[in-house]
């Protein structure tokens, strides 16, 4: 298994930065607006229910939030039943929600890339580690429930 010392909340947070930092030196089009500061903000706090809701599901379930880690349920239950991942769906909407608040053109960049690195960090290689923990239940789920929305 490959270490990951950089877990999604710290590519978050990089995320965040990045759209302050494209805000403040490459903006390129700016779209800033009340209408733009509601619906960011509406977004952001979504995003944060999301992951709020989802990771308690996780604690009442007694597994591990940190990826890789003592995983011991497959929850499917909840939120979970929409998305396979509403943390990380919660984490891009906040980084939608701050990019449509800033509004700089070049930080709508950041959560697709933000979704692309987790995809292929973690969600993939968690699909793979769930297989193989869950070869009946996990591939029944997978069937059913969207990997993002």
């Amino acid at each position: 298994m490959v270490k990951r010392i950089i877990y999604p909340p710290i590519w978050l947070l990089f995320g965040l930065i990045a759209i302050f930092a494209c805000n403040e030196l490459y903006p390129i089009v700016r779209f800033t607006s009340l209408a733009g500061q509601l619906v960011g903000g509406a977004i952001i706090l979504v995003g944060l229910g999301l992951l709020v809701n989802s990771s308690g599901l996780f604690v009442k379930a007694e597994t591990d939030l940190i990826p890789f880690r003592n995983v011991t349920a497959l929850v499917t239950t909840g939120v979970y039943r929409y998305t396979r991942n509403p943390m990380y769906l919660g984490m891009a909407m906040v980084l939608m929600g701050c990019a449509i608040t800033v509004g700089a053109a070049t930080a709508l960049l950041i959560p697709p890339l933000f979704m692309l690195i987790i995809q292929f960090r973690f969600i993939f290689p968690e699909e793979q580690m769930l297989k193989d923990l869950f070869p009946e239940e996990f591939p029944a789920y997978r069937a059913r429930v969207r990997r993002w929305i």
